[in-house]
C-alpha cells in the first residue's frame, strides 16, 4: 500500500492521550457470553474478515508536531487468550500498534479497545459483527457456504462509513454557525498560551465534564448569592490495588425487575442506576461531612441526535451534581432513592436536548479552528490537556455508562446470553448493558475495597432484585490462590 489513509484525530479522542495514565490506560471492555466453547481458529478468521469491514481497526496512532493522528496499515489483528488484566495498555508512545484486542476464554469473547479510536457504540458495532461472522463460520443460521455467504455480506456493506476520515463531529458542526454564539476572535488574539488553555479547557469540558447542573438539592442547597458558590464535592479514597489493576465488581439481574423500580419512580434505568450508585457511596462514606455534593461525569452518545454511522468517536459528556442535605451526611439516615432518581433526571434531561448540545459542540468546532490553539505544538497542547483533566477530576465523585439495552446481528443475537462492559478508573464509576433480558453492571475502581457495590448489592436486594455477582482478583493473596 502506497498511500495509506490518514486523520486528524476527532475532539472527543484528543483528551484520551493526554489524560492517560499507568492507572488509567483509557481502555474499555465489551465481552459477550456464549452458549458454548469459543472455537480460537474461527474466531481468528472472523476477525480477519471483520476488520475487512472497518478499516478503521487497521489504524495506528501516530504523533505529529501540532497534533495526533490516525494513519492506515497492514497489520493483521490475532485472537489471544485472556490472560492479561483487564483493560491493560493498549497505546505505547513511539511503537505504533494496532489499538484494539481480541480475547476469548471458555465460552467468552472479550473486545478491549483504546479508547482514542472509537467509542463504546463504535466497539459495540465491530464486536457485533465479528460475533456473527464468527458463528457464521462455526455453521450457525448459514447456509451451504458460510465463508462465502460472510464475505458477500462485507462486500456489500458500505465499508467508507468505517473508515479512518469519518469525523462526525466536523460533518454536523463545523459550517454550521450560531452568530449570538461563536467565539469572540479578539478574545484569542493576544497570545496563543491562552488561546490553547482555553481549548483545552472547552474540549475537556465536552469529554470529561459538560455544562454543570445541580441535580435535586443541589441548586438550593449549593448556597452563595445567585447560585454561584461551587460546593465541596465528596471523593472517594482507598487503598489502591498493588499493580493499578482495576478491580471489578460484576453484577448479573434481571433487567425487568430493575426496570419496574425505575419505571414507579417516574425515571429512565440509567438515573436509577446513578442514584443507587450515590446512595452506595454516601452509606460507605463514614460520613460525608462538608463534603455534601457528589458530581457525576455521563456520557451522552450524539447519534441519536445527529445520525452517524461512523464507528470514530462521537459523544458529549454531561455533569450531575447532587448536594445531600445536613442530616442526610450521616450514613444511617435513610434516603428516598426514588427521589433522588428524580432529581438527578431533572438535573439531566435539559442538557441533553439536541440544540443545547448543538451549541456546545459548535462552539468547540469554532475554538479548536481558531489559529492560536492550531499553531500550538503538540506536547504543550498534551500538558495543558493533562492539567485541565487534573482540575476536573477534583472535581467529580462518580464516571457512569450506560450502553442500553443492546440487540446484535443474526446470528450472535441467539447465541450470546450475556453482554458485559467495563472500563479502567481513576474514581468508582459503573458500565451497564443489557442484552437477552440479562442487565449487567460492572462496578470498576482503582481501590481494593469496594464497600460502595455492597451498599448497591444491599439496596437492590431489598428491592426484591434477584443478583448474583462476580468480582476480580487483585490483591497478592487473592491472586496466588489461582495460582496467577
Amino acid at each position: 500500500m502506497s498511500t495509506r489513509a490518514w486523520a486528524r484525530l476527532d475532539n472527543a479522542s484528543n483528551i484520551f492521550l493526554a489524560a492517560r495514565s499507568a492507572r488509567d490506560p483509557k481502555v474499555f471492555r465489551l465481552g459477550a457470553e456464549l452458549d458454548h466453547e469459543v472455537d480460537p481458529a474461527l474466531l481468528q478468521r472472523a476477525l480477519e474478515l471483520t476488520v475487512d469491514r472497518y478499516p478503521l481497526f487497521r489504524a495506528v496512532l501516530r504523533r505529529g508536531l501540532f497534533w495526533y493522528y490516525l494513519q492506515g496499515s497492514d497489520k493483521h489483528p490475532q485472537v489471544v487468550a485472556d490472560v492479561l488484566p483487564p483493560c491493560a495498555p493498549l497505546y505505547e508512545p513511539g511503537h505504533p500498534g494496532l489499538l484494539f484486542r481480541v480475547v476469548h476464554h471458555g465460552d467468552r469473547v472479550g473486545l478491549e479497545v483504546f479508547h482514542a479510536l472509537v467509542d463504546g457504540t463504535g466497539a459495540l458495532w465491530f464486536l457485533g459483527d465479528l460475533l456473527a461472522a464468527y458463528l457464521r463460520l462455526r455453521g450457525e443460521g448459514a447456509g451451504t457456504d458460510a465463508e462465502r455467504e460472510t464475505e458477500e455480506a462485507i462486500e456489500a456493506d458500505a465499508s467508507e462509513h468505517r473508515g479512518i476520515t469519518g469525523d462526525a463531529f466536523r460533518h454536523h458542526f463545523r459550517r454550521r454557525r450560531i452568530r449570538d454564539r461563536a467565539p469572540d476572535p479578539a478574545r484569542f488574539a493576544r497570545d496563543a498560551a491562552p488561546a490553547a488553555l482555553r481549548s483545552a479547557e472547552e474540549l475537556a469540558s465536552l469529554v470529561s465534564t459538560g455544562a454543570t447542573r445541580r441535580g435535586g438539592r443541589a441548586g438550593r442547597d449549593a448556597g452563595g448569592a445567585g447560585g454561584h458558590h461551587r460546593p465541596r464535592v465528596h471523593r472517594v479514597h482507598g487503598e489502591l490495588t498493588p499493580d493499578l489493576r482495576p478491580r471489578t465488581v460484576e453484577l448479573s439481574m434481571p433487567a425487568d425487575q430493575v426496570l419496574v423500580l425505575s419505571r414507579a419512580a417516574g425515571v429512565s434505568l440509567s438515573s436509577y442506576l446513578t442514584a443507587l450508585l450515590l446512595e452506595g457511596v454516601r452509606r460507605s462514606s463514614g460520613g460525608l461531612g462538608a463534603a455534601r455534593t457528589l458530581a457525576v461525569s455521563v456520557p451522552v452518545n450524539l447519534r441519536q441526535f445527529f445520525p452517524s454511522r461512523s464507528p470514530r468517536n462521537f459523544f458529549a459528556t454531561v455533569r450531575l451534581e447532587h448536594t445531600y442535605a445536613p442530616h442526610e451526611a450521616d450514613p444511617e439516615v435513610e434516603v428516598d432513592l426514588d427521589e433522588l432518581a428524580r432529581s438527578l433526571e431533572e438535573g439531566f434531561r435539559p442538557q441533553v436536548s439536541a440544540e443545547a448540545l448543538a451549541a456546545r459542540l459548535r462552539r468547540l468546532i469554532g475554538l479548536e479552528q481558531m489559529l492560536g490553539p492550531r499553531l500550538v505544538p503538540r506536547p504543550l497542547k498534551d500538558l495543558l490537556l493533562r492539567v485541565v483533566n487534573a482540575r476536573v477530576n477534583r472535581t467529580l465523585t462518580l464516571a457512569v455508562s450506560n450502553l442500553g439495552r443492546v440487540r446484535l446481528p443474526e446470528p450472535a443475537e441467539a447465541h450470546v446470553r450475556r453482554m458485559m462492559f467495563e472500563v479502567s478508573a481513576v474514581r468508582p464509576q459503573f458500565c451497564a448493558i443489557s442484552h437477552a433480558g440479562v442487565l449487567t453492571v460492572s462496578f470498576t475502581a482503582p481501590f481494593v475495597r469496594t464497600d460502595h457495590v455492597r451498599e448497591v448489592v444491599r439496596l437492590l436486594v431489598a428491592r426484591g432484585v434477584e443478583v448474583s455477582v462476580a468480582a476480580t482478583r487483585v490483591t497478592e493473596h487473592e491472586l496466588a490462590e489461582v495460582g496467577v
